[in-house]
């Protein structure tokens, strides 16, 4: 039960936003987790600061996940979100803020996993 959500201050395009969603869900591996339930939200042209300044290129991606992974595996996630945004938005990694949330109880379809 993964959701995957990403504030991104540039625009993106319907065709991209398709193309981050694919890649996205091809990491889902790394986590131990399929593609199969797997949530994605692009919000793009969304205002991002980060040390002060104004960022003409960031992206905050917020990843929650039935159950957790280990520190190594989100270690692999980070590399390869931020390869994902660097390649997909030439946002630069050292722009990208990547969080965590494990989730003990998730609800779909009228009941919980």
């Amino acid at each position: 039960m993964p959701f995957i959500d990403s504030k991104i201050s540039v625009k993106v395009s319907d065709e991209k936003k398709e193309s981050l969603k694919a890649k996205l869900g091809a990491t889902m591996s790394i986590l131990h987790k399929s593609e199969t339930y797997l949530m994605v939200g692009i919000n793009d042209g969304y205002d991002l600061w980060m040390g002060g300044n104004k960022l003409e290129k960031g992206a905050y991606v917020s990843v929650s996940l039935l159950g957790n992974a280990s520190p190594a595996d989100y270690e692999k996630m980070t590399a390869a979100i931020c390869d994902i945004y660097q390649d997909e938005l030439g946002i630069p990694g050292t722009a990208v803020y990547v969080t965590y949330h494990p989730v003990a109880d998730w609800g779909w379809n009228g009941s919980n996993f």
